[in-house]
């Protein structure tokens, strides 16, 4: 799962496996190990209607909710966006990159941009 985190929006990008394991077991979550504590953040299947999200302490929470979680995991759909306040929110599949990089990509989604 990867982040990106500029002014006053975040997005979340998720690998095929990440979908599918937030799909079967409600909650993904990774972190980047700081020297004097980890940066976690995490993505938790929710009951409510909208996407939301908290920062507790060192750790972002993004609250989805269970039909979203649902769709993005059995259909093409791309990603969902909301709202926390001022922060904007955005969870989408992650895609293979055009341009080459030295980044593990397999797990990635094929890039509809792609063509063969």
């Amino acid at each position: 799962m990867k982040i990106r985190i500029k002014d006053n929006s975040i997005r979340f990008r998720l690998t095929q496996s990440e979908v599918l394991e937030l799909g079967k077991s409600g909650i993904i979550s990774s972190f980047t190990e700081f020297v004097d504590r980890p940066f976690i953040y995490a993505i938790e299947k929710t009951k409510e209607a909208t996407l939301s999200a908290v920062f507790i302490e060192n750790k972002i929470v993004m609250r989805m909710p269970e039909a979203m979680v649902k769709e993005l995991v059995s259909t093409d759909i791309v990603g969902f966006d909301g709202q926390a306040g001022l922060v904007k929110l955005l969870v989408e599949k992650d895609f293979v990159c055009i341009d080459n990089t030295m980044e593990d990509q397999s797990d990635n989604y094929p890039n509809p941009n792609l063509k063969c």
